[in-house]
């Protein structure tokens, strides 16, 4: 582990959500220590929550890295059960609107999918293996992406792209992300945290006033100007909720079956 004075912190977190061994799982790791906290859902927020807040509180840690397992970052949040509420400092994950001067540089192995590519989105850096898949699919479960995806997928990506996204579901590959400048760096599948945790020296050998003012006003500009800063991820609007007598979208997702809209 890096020197504390110029270190870093990683968190990390997986999520499946086909059963029992698709709990969340939150580590973070300073200089040696390791705090594990498993759960599902409102849990993994939680936890989530009270890594990033130390990441934050604690000045001698410059960077940090959010990781998934070795195979899938994100599949999304429960369509079950739900994320939990928003946490105080943090928002919706504990991440998305939160403000920031601690830089954190997104890992991306396998699917970032839903609630979990707007976790990617919501750091300042991704780095992805060549293998990772990005994608919004709530439109399929007759969701809105509402959860910061509406806005920071078309100024992060160009705007026809990011519609493509939202109004599709569909996945699109690392790679051509890379190409358009979302992903900032593809590593070898298996590497990604290896070159985001690089990364994180870098940035920790940088003067830490500097470092420390970067990410605010981007973070600032958005989560500030934006009314979906306090909603629930993944929720249907007024209008889709009036669209239709019941959930139909979430209703197909339970039954493992074709929506009939």
């Amino acid at each position: 582990m890096a020197d504390p004075r110029q270190g870093h912190d990683r968190a990390s977190r997986g999520c499946d959500d086909r059963g029992a061994a698709g709990q969340w799982l939150v580590v973070a790791e300073h200089v040696g220590g390791v705090v594990g906290e498993p759960g599902a859902n409102a849990a993994m927020t939680a936890a989530l929550d009270d890594a990033l807040n130390r990441l934050a509180d604690d000045p001698e840690l410059r960077a940090g890295v959010l990781t998934g397992g070795p195979d899938i970052f994100c599949a999304g949040t429960d369509l079950a059960d739900g994320p939990g509420g928003p946490t105080p400092r943090g928002c919706s994950y504990g991440l998305i609107a939160r403000r920031r001067t601690t830089p954190l540089i997104a890992a991306v192995e396998g699917p970032a999918y839903g609630g979990g590519f707007e976790i990617a989105m919501a750091c300042d850096i991704i780095v992805a293996g060549r293998s990772a898949r990005f994608a919004l699919p709530e439109a399929t479960h007759g969701l809105v992406a509402n959860c910061g995806a509406l806005f920071r997928g078309p100024r992060t990506l160009p705007p026809m792209v990011g519609r493509h996204l939202l109004l599709t579901g569909q996945p699109m590959p690392a790679e051509r992300l890379y190409a358009l400048g979302l992903v900032s760096e593809l590593a070898d599948d298996g590497r990604a945290e290896d070159a985001a945790l690089a990364l994180a020296d870098t940035i920790s050998a940088n003067s830490p006033a500097a470092v420390s003012a970067t990410p605010k006003p981007s973070v600032t500009s958005t989560s500030a100007t934006t009314s979906w800063a306090g909603t629930p991820p993944a929720t249907p609007t007024p209008r889709t909720a009036r669209a239709a007598r019941k959930p139909r979208g979430l209703t197909a997702f339970r039954e493992k079956r074709e929506p009939r809209w």
